[in-house]
């Protein structure tokens, strides 16, 4: 256990995925490090619990590819190091009008990264998957072999041992209520918590997931664009006779649906006989005061999974559903930057993941430990994650999708 007072060479503050994962790489590189978390390990408050979460590689912005080919190795290394498996292969199928800047977008980070990838019209993708797919006759999809289910809270939990393993403190049920520059002759941080402890640093790392617009304001006074959604995960029951024809392990792959909504899907893994399909969004909520549902309506849904899932799905209603929080910037592209301001380069922050970020966790926690330790991160373009484009333009990057 920490006590307070105590020094270390970093500071990591909120223990999601992207938390936990910094503090793996900063203890792995030999780093005295202290691991800090509001609520329990593993809560189911935030962004990193659950059962399931959609690996894939084929993004319409192009700079999210080396990204997630990065992940895909730094995931099974650290499988290797632990023992156990948290992420489960499968092919990826995006679905969606022909015309669909986004499919289009895709086709071309293909094309970019030199992707094997198949674009199929509706008969190829009924043939490809024997019937268990019917697209419109106007849309097409792309096949990769990129794509694959993460268990959230166990690989949550893995990075946790993994760090603890290599000499990291963890602490949780301390929540942190500010962070001041040192400006004695030693430099660093003072990490404060609400039960009135403190905590010094040389570096700290800031990755609290929906309550960062809040912790970033108060620290710094900086507002960032990022809002907690609330968003509903649902599963559907597979047709009695058709259960392995969705199971992990053979060849149905992860999915999405472009449009509006953005609709996706896993294979059947955590639910034997149960699907998850479920919208991309949710309702706008303050992190502190949840509605806890009801959800968001489910027309787009069912008829998703009516017309997509060629009948094999039962489309009445899901027969379970779970709560989640998303952390959207108006771009839906990461924040991955220094703090600015008075502390220099000494805190590093991560947040704003919209929803797709758990995925990219091991690569994140690389380049948060490499920010954090020498002002840059190898092999990897941040441009596109700078706190500034917000002050450039209020909606961040540019797209045309």
């Amino acid at each position: 256990m920490a006590l307070s007072g105590e020094e270390f060479d970093v500071i990591v503050v909120g223990a999601g995925i992207m938390g936990s994962s910094t503090a793996y790489q900063l203890a792995k590189r030999g780093q005295k490090t202290l691991l800090l978390e509001q609520f329990d390990f593993l809560h189911h408050r935030g962004s990193s619990h659950g059962e399931s979460r959609t690996i894939r590689a084929t993004y319409p912005e192009e700079y999210y590819f080396p990204m997630v080919i990065e992940s895909y190795k730094l995931w099974e290394e650290a499988e290797s190091q632990i023992g156990y498996k948290v992420y489960f292969k499968a092919g990826h199928l995006d679905m969606g009008d022909s015309h669909d800047k986004n499919i289009r977008g895709i086709i071309q980070t293909c094309h970019k990264h030199s992707v094997l990838h198949e674009v199929l019209d509706r008969r190829q993708v009924a043939d490809k998957f024997s019937g268990r797919f019917d697209i419109p006759e106007n849309w097409i999809a792309v096949f990769t072999e990129y794509g694959g289910v993460i268990k959230p809270t166990k690989a949550v939990s893995m990075f946790q041992a993994l760090a603890f393993q290599r000499g990291a403190v963890l602490r949780d049920c301390t929540e942190v209520k500010d962070i001041k520059k040192d400006n004695g002759i030693k430099g660093g941080v003072w990490v404060y918590t609400s039960n009135g402890e403190k905590f010094w640093g040389k570096k700290c790392v800031v990755t609290v997931g929906a309550w960062t617009r809040k912790l970033v304001k108060r620290v710094s006074g900086v507002e960032l664009p990022i809002q907690p959604l609330e968003t509903t995960v649902c599963y559907w029951r597979i047709k009695e006779g058709n259960e392995e024809k969705y199971a992990i392990g053979g060849d149905f792959p992860t999915f999405a649906c472009y449009g509006e909504p953005y609709i996706y899907g896993t294979p059947s893994l955590e639910y034997p006989g149960l699907i998850k399909v479920a919208v991309h969004g949710g309702y706008p909520c303050d992190e502190d005061k949840r509605p806890w549902g009801p959800g968001m309506g489910l027309g787009s849904l069912k008829e998703t999974v009516e017309e997509r899932m060629s009948g094999l799905v039962d489309s009445g209603a899901p027969v379970a559903t779970q709560l989640c929080m998303y952390s959207m910037t108006p771009d839906e592209d990461f924040v991955i930057d220094f703090l600015g301001g008075e502390f220099g380069k000494d805190v590093v922050m991560g947040g704003g993941f919209s929803g797709h970020g758990f995925k990219m966790g091991p690569v994140v926690g690389r380049i948060l430990a490499d920010l954090v330790l020498t002002g840059e991160a190898k092999g990897v373009e941040l441009k596109h994650f700078r706190i500034q484009r917000f002050e450039e333009n209020p909606l961040g990057n540019v797209k045309d999708f």
